[in-house]
């Protein structure tokens, strides 16, 4: 840190709001759109940022010029929507971290629809009385799954709240030890499952559970048999699992002792899914991942999965399963806490509607894009590689097309590598991750692309019309201001 006389010298140095302000430059745009308390606050803002930055030794130019840049950063970034979109060139189809599953046309469609007017939310035409907003999916759900009964809330992390809360809430559920999965945002099986007020009881080994570990794991107190996903990982080599239909079998043989003793409650088994599935979502790869009909064909009582991965929908979390169980779901509390909201449900509803016609695999982004081939990946590669070449300055950089493997992403299909190809971009003048912050925060379309070997690729499989030009553009503004 600084020496103490040093340091006061620099403190008096800050400079004054009221100078800053008369100094602070910001488009006539920007400052109809921010009031003028607000840019005084973020000057404020700067200032501050700048004394904490001192108080911890580090060398700050503390002029009112340089004040005035930073605060006019934070006023553009508050005049600029923060939810917006970008260019993914990442080749990650379900990017958790930029909004997974792009919709379908015909969901954005019906999305509109809902937000502009009033809507059948919760009112039956039919009856000309109130109606429930599960009925716009259900049947839907039900045709397409086999299911008895189904319901959608927010995310499939609520859904698997609910089903403990509401089945085993202060009693056993039996889960392997290898299913005890993390995965994005902190989300933990564990935690769920003390939240919800279960006793969570854990089976075999991490890398090998067998059917006769639930068997033993059985007491009076038990009320579920909990199978789950893995999701993002997998354990190859020496390992073993349960199936959901090993699990079935072992519920049942339970079931048909305590009916034997006159006992009236039963074990349930419950499937969370994860990302879920109505179709196989590689189309030459299927028995990759068990369709959601498929999970529900071995006999659990209920299954649920998310809306906005491999289905290709908006967020959210379906259940579907045995009438008398979801009934009883519905009449949860935390149903309406967890309920959809009218633009979901009508984007749920128009891509579940696309699955019905047998459209899905051309007209679900996320379908047509897991499932576009090597040669039509190399197409389009060469396509924004021409792009690029016509837009950025001679002698500023290498432009080629290369193969790559690419992730589903999300915490899907984890260990599927999909053939694809990407436009790297070698610098002979800058620098990649000069290039890559510059089209992040750029007063552009934020792009997301990949840096490797001091390279950048770009990732063609999940580029939208209008991205090429976008990139091109972007990429020649960078090198344009090296000049």
């Amino acid at each position: 840190m600084a020496s103490e006389p040093n340091l006061n010298e620099r403190m008096r140095s800050l400079p004054k709001v009221d100078e800053v302000l008369r100094l602070i430059d910001l488009d006539a745009s920007v400052r109809a759109s921010v009031p003028d308390a607000a840019i005084t606050d973020a000057v404020r803002a700067s200032v501050q940022a700048m004394r904490e930055r001192l108080l911890r030794g580090e060398d700050v130019d503390t002029s009112a010029q340089s004040t005035a840049r930073e605060a006019a950063g934070r006023v553009r970034a508050l005049a600029r929507p923060s939810l917006r979109a970008v260019v993914n060139a990442t080749g990650v189809v379900l990017h958790t971290n930029i909004g997974r599953s792009p919709l379908a046309a015909q969901a954005i469609d019906a999305v509109v629809d809902a937000a502009r007017g009033y809507s059948t939310l919760e009112y039956s035409v039919s009856s000309m009385s109130r109606g429930s907003r599960h009925a716009h999916t259900e049947s839907l759900i039900c045709a397409l799954t086999g299911a008895e009964a189904a319901m959608a809330v927010n995310n499939n992390a609520a859904a698997t709240l609910m089903v403990l809360s509401e089945f085993a809430k202060g009693r056993e559920a039996v889960v392997s030890r290898g299913e005890l999965v993390e995965i994005g945002g902190s989300f933990r099986i564990p935690e769920i499952m003390a939240t919800s007020g279960a006793e969570m009881v854990e089976v075999g080994a991490t890398n090998k559970t067998h059917a006769s570990d639930y068997e033993r794991a059985i007491t009076p107190n038990t009320a579920m048999l909990l199978k789950v996903h893995t999701s993002n990982y997998r354990i190859m080599g020496f390992s073993e699992s349960v199936t959901a239909k090993d699990l079935v079998a072992v519920a049942r043989e339970e079931n048909a002792r305590r009916a034997a003793t006159g006992a009236s409650d039963r074990v349930m088994v419950y499937e969370d899914l994860g990302s879920g599935s109505i179709v196989p979502p590689i189309a030459w790869r299927p028995d990759e991942e068990p369709t959601v009909g498929q999970s529900l064909g071995d006999g659990c009582d209920l299954v649920s999965f998310s809306g906005d991965k491999l289905l290709g929908g908006p967020q959210a979390g379906i259940i579907i399963g045995k009438k008398a169980y979801i009934d009883r779901l519905k009449k949860n509390p935390l149903a309406r806490a967890m309920r959809l909201d009218k633009m979901t449900i009508a984007a749920l509803e128009a891509t579940l509607r696309l699955y019905l016609d047998g459209s899905a695999y051309e007209s679900i982004p996320t379908l047509r894009m897991l499932n576009a081939t090597p040669g039509e990946m190399a197409q389009r590669a060469t396509s924004l590689a021409h792009a690029i070449e016509a837009h950025i300055p001679q002698g500023c950089a290498h432009v080629s097309v290369v193969e790559e493997a690419e992730k589903a992403g999300g915490g899907s299909l984890p260990t599927v590598e999909i053939p694809g190809a990407a436009v790297r971009v070698e610098y002979l003048r800058g620098r990649a991750a000069d290039c890559e912050r510059v089209m992040a925060n750029g007063s552009g379309e934020p792009i997301i692309a990949r840096t490797k070997h001091n390279c950048t690729l770009f990732d063609v499989r999940c580029l939208l019309p209008g991205d090429d030009e976008t990139i091109a553009c972007a990429l020649a503004g960078y090198f344009e201001s090296l000049e």
